[in-house]
């Protein structure tokens, strides 16, 4: 087993957990801010997962003897059009499965099994995540500013109630 070059990846993969986490949270107050409960929580959700993905990163990390490198592959793209924001992350959760099937593949040749495992389990997580963004864009272009709008009447309903 090449530790190094697990660690290596692993950081890797470190960088785009948190590229998601930030760009999925400021998704979050952007939709928030708007009146888009729906997709306001849907990003916020998904941001949490995704920093649960960055503590397993790390705990392999530190079994391996390694130091967490904790540097976002990019920066926070600010996209505030909805669909944009859908289309964008659905590229980045695609990007993410493309990667750890890759990685996967390259640790398990290198006998590397339990980090194998790992990005094969990340992979899977992040294919679900890009199903729900999928779903959501499908929504936005079958329905239209009538999709949204729905989102932020349900808010308005809600406050006037109160």
């Amino acid at each position: 087993m090449n530790k190094i070059h697990s660690i290596e990846l692993l950081n890797k993969a470190v960088g785009d957990e948190l590229q998601s986490i930030h760009q999925y949270l400021y998704f979050h107050f952007h939709f928030e801010d708007r009146g888009y409960e729906m997709f306001s929580k849907l990003f916020e959700q998904i941001s949490i997962v995704e920093m649960k993905h960055l503590e397993l990163l790390a705990d392999r990390i530190l079994f391996l003897g390694g130091d967490v490198e904790l540097r976002p592959t990019k920066g926070v793209e600010k996209i505030n059009e909805p669909k944009l924001m859908l289309e964008l992350a659905k590229k980045m959760e695609s990007e993410s499965v493309s990667n750890y099937n890759e990685w996967a593949k390259i640790i398990g040749e290198e006998l590397d099994v339990v980090t194998k495992r790992l990005f094969e389990e990340l992979a899977e997580q992040e294919e679900t995540h890009y199903n729900e963004f999928d779903i959501e864009t499908d929504n936005c272009n079958d329905f239209g500013d009538i999709y949204l709008a729905l989102q932020s009447m349900k808010r308005c309903n809600k406050e006037f109630a109160e």
